[in-house]
Order: structure tokens, then sequence, then C-alpha cells
């Protein structure tokens, strides 16, 4: 007797959990939650405790008796009486890392792996369950599993991939959260995304452009030298070039020189100009265009992302009409595309789930805060205003694809990110 009212008195306290904050009680509702197990790790600064989990998914969410895989998702915990933050991320997510919307909400954050990265694997590969309406569907399970003790508003953030996972989710799910924040996420409509030749014709200054050119002319034209210094670096960092061959993995860096430059932020001044040693211009080439990207790891290791970018999400190519005669292992005609689907599958992209989600984005998506810098590549295809909506946009001046972040905003971008977020979520931020 003394046993069962011991079971009854836990079961009746477990379902006050909401009420209470302390760190052994947010593990007692673990405890309670389907298709979630759980282990401990170090709480970051500022919260109350940190858990790894392994979410039970279906593989295909509308048909479960296909089987399931487990999703690696990190729970950190600030409060039951918090709001939630859940970052759909675009890859893999090693390590529990708190983003900065969770740290200004003071709220609890849920950190959800893509299905098909790092250890949200299948058994079995089968790319076929790779979609964005079955990844967007995890993200909705986890929705549905810890609004159980999650109560409050909820807020769906990711940055560039993970962004575009954001906005993906709020198109299938318009109704799991209140306000979606996605960073320097790209929205692209074609397999060749031809609004980046735009961007990157114009990006900048025509001196800085054409110092560029220069660099990206230099190597093809000076190849013969530049891939015997290569090779050495190649061996020494034991690359593979298998998948593409050395010599199309050299010209196709040449090529990602350009878009990388203004990704990820690079200084015009620092670019050595013709007069500099061979051996410093591909000292300043590697440092911007790593020849590794191209290498059979690391193709092999973003396997799931170029099979997503060749079958929905579009992608980029390169445009190759500055380089007339220097082309000697790609073709000039079609533009070379920057996907490497796995096994050298075919594309199969249409480009009907895009176009229907900008459509929807234009004419429903309301509460949508949209951070991008305007001199990062990937803004040439961010979501741009409609008008119809009262969604906010950041396109942060002179800002690249890793700095834009509310970190980096001025004050008045800053006060205008904040009021937002209080308006939207009926709370006060301090």
């Amino acid at each position: 007797m003394k046993n069962l009212l011991t079971i009854f008195g836990f079961f009746c306290a477990s379902n006050l959990l909401p009420a209470q904050n302390a760190a052994s009680d947010i593990e007692t509702a673990l405890f309670n939650l389907p298709d979630v197990s759980f282990k401990k790790i170090d709480s970051p600064d500022g919260f109350e405790a940190a858990y790894e989990l392994k979410i039970r998914q279906p593989l295909d969410h509308k048909h479960p008796e296909k089987g399931h895989f487990y999703q690696r998702v990190f729970l950190t915990h600030k409060g039951f009486d918090r709001p939630t933050v859940i970052c759909t991320e675009g890859y893999d997510r090693p390590t529990n890392r708190v983003y900065e919307l969770s740290r200004l909400l003071n709220a609890n954050q849920l950190d959800v792996e893509h299905r098909y990265f790092g250890a949200s694997i299948p058994e079995k590969l089968d790319y076929q369950y790779l979609n964005l309406e079955q990844a967007t569907a995890d993200l909705h399970h986890v929705n549905e599993i810890f609004r159980q003790i999650y109560k409050g508003k909820w807020v769906s953030t990711g940055i560039s991939k993970g962004g575009q996972t954001t906005i993906y989710y709020r198109y299938f799910y318009p109704a799991d959260v209140d306000v979606s924040v996605p960073y320097v996420a790209p929205l692209n409509l074609e397999l060749e995304e031809k609004r980046i030749y735009s961007f990157l014709d114009t990006v900048g200054s025509p001196e800085c452009r054409a110092k560029i050119k220069a660099v990206q002319t230099r190597l093809l034209k000076n190849r013969q030298e530049a891939l015997i210094k290569l090779h050495w670096f190649a061996k020494g960092a034991n690359l593979k070039f298998n998948y593409l061959g050395f010599e199309q993995a050299f010209e196709y860096a040449v090529l990602e020189y350009e878009f990388s430059f203004w990704q990820a932020g690079h200084d015009c001044a620092k670019i050595p100009g013709d007069k500099m040693p061979l051996d410093s211009t591909l000292t300043h080439f590697l440092s911007v265009s790593g020849l590794d990207f191209f290498g059979d790891e690391v193709i092999a290791g973003y396997a799931s992302h170029y099979y997503q970018a060749g079958d929905e999400m579009g992608y980029y190519s390169y445009k190759t009409d500055d380089f007339k005669g220097l082309l000697k292992a790609l073709p000039m005609k079609p533009n070379p595309s920057a996907v490497f689907m796995p096994g050298k599958q075919p594309t199969s992209f249409d480009g009907d789930l895009p176009k229907r989600v900008a459509k929807w984005i234009d004419e429903y998506g309301h509460n949508f805060i949209y951070i991008n810098g305007d001199s990062d590549t990937w803004s040439a295809t961010a979501v741009r205003p409609s008008g119809k909506t009262n969604a906010v946009f950041f396109f942060m001046p002179k800002i690249d694809h890793s700095r834009a972040r509310i970190k980096n905003m001025t004050k008045a971008e800053r006060e205008k990110l904040v009021g937002t977020l209080e308006k939207w979520l009926g709370m006060e931020i301090e």
C-alpha cells in the first residue's frame, strides 16, 4: 500500500512540473516524455541544466511502420515558465551550444540536429526519406513532445542552411511557433541561382572585383606551377580527389574563390597583386577557397547537404565567361554546378517546393525576423520584403555570413529587433 501511495504521489507531482523550476524536476519531466532518452551534460552558464537527447523519429512520418531512427537533440533548460527557442539545424550538431537568441530571451533551448547528419542517421541511408517535408515533421514531433512541459511562447531560429530549415518549418507547420528568426538564410528558387551572378557582378568596388578576377586568372594561367605546389600541399594534408580528380578540384577551387571571398568577408586590401610571388598568391587563395572543400572527405561529409540542394533546395553554379581558354578540366558550358550528388547520381530538382514557399512567405509569412549581411554572397537569394506581411528585415551593411548576428547590430538595429520581439511575444526583454 505504501508503494502504491508513493507511485501515486510521484504521478501527481509529475503533472505539476510546469510550475516548478529546480533542475531535478526537468529530469523527472524528461522521464515521462514519450520517445525521449537523455543523458546529463555540462550546463552552460546561466542555465539550470543541459541534456543530450535521443528522440525516436519515424523514417516516414506518414507511414511509421517503415521504421525509425534516433535524432540527436540538445536541451538547455532555463525554467518551465520561460519561452522556448527551437534551433532548426541544417547540418550536424556534435556538441551543445547556446544561440544568442536563447540568451536574449532568457529561454529554454532545443537544438535539433538535422536528419541524415551527424548522429541522426538511419541504419540504411535511403535518401528518399531525406526531404523537407520529413525533416520539418521531425521538428514538429519535437515540438509536440516538449509542449507538454514548455507551455509558453515558442521561437524558431537557425543559421544559414539551418535558417532555410527555419523557413520551411514555418511553411509546413505555421502554428508551431510564435516567431521565426532565420539568419543568413537563402531561399533558392533554381538549381543554378542566377541571382548570385548578379550579386557577384555588383558587390563591393569595381577595383576589388578586378583584384579578385586577377587572382583567379593568374592561378589558371600559371596552372602547371600552381598544380605542382598544390600537389605537395594536398599530399601533406592527406587529401584525396577520387570524386572530382585533382585538376577538376583545382579549377573548382579557383571558381569558388570569388563566392567564398564575399561570403566570409575577406579584406580586399590583403589580396596579393601580380608582382607578388606565386607562393603568396597560393597561400592567400587557400585561406579563402580551401582545396580540401573539393576533396573526397569533405564531399562525402556533405553528401546529405548536396542531395538536398540537388533534390529540393537549389544551389549555385560558377559563371565561366571570364575564363575562356583557361579551364582545361571543367566545361565552359554549362556552368559547372557546385552540387556534388552522392554517388554522382543525377539531380532531380524541379523548383516547385521553394517557389511555393516563396509565394507563401510573401503572402502569409507574418512574425518573421530576417537577419542578413548585405556583403554576404548568400544575401543574393535571401527573402526580400513583399509589403504584404509584418515581417522585419535586417540587411546589415558591410557584414558577411558569419558576422550577421544580433551582437554585431547597431544600437538602432538592436532596439528595433528587441522591440519587435517584445511586441510579438508579449514580454519584456532585459
